[in-house]
């Protein structure tokens, strides 16, 4: 048996998890700066996001593209400290 596989980026993915991505990824107020919408700057929920992107279709379409933008960015790990922590590189003294 074949599967068929879709070659839209969205296929299979809902728009509570687009969102939860890309609130995980950016955060809200990284978000409202990226897209200017009300609800993620003025006590934003995912409820209330979603109540809104729904009835909206130029925002909902804006935030699926800024998913798939996100989706094709290199993204360092997230074990990995940030690069102007000043601890970055600090090792701890071995002890013999």
């Amino acid at each position: 048996m074949t599967t068929h596989s879709s070659k839209d980026p969205l296929h299979g993915i809902t728009l509570e998890a687009l969102l939860t991505a890309l609130v995980d990824k950016y955060g809200w107020a990284e978000l409202a700066k990226r897209i200017n919408i009300n609800c993620f700057k003025s006590d934003p929920s995912i409820k209330s996001s979603l109540k809104f992107l729904r009835r909206t279709p130029w925002a909902r379409k804006e935030v699926e593209e800024l998913y798939i933008d996100s989706l094709s960015e290199k993204t360092a790990p997230k074990d990995a400290p940030p690069a102007d922590n000043p601890w970055a590189n600090w090792q701890p003294k071995k002890e013999d």
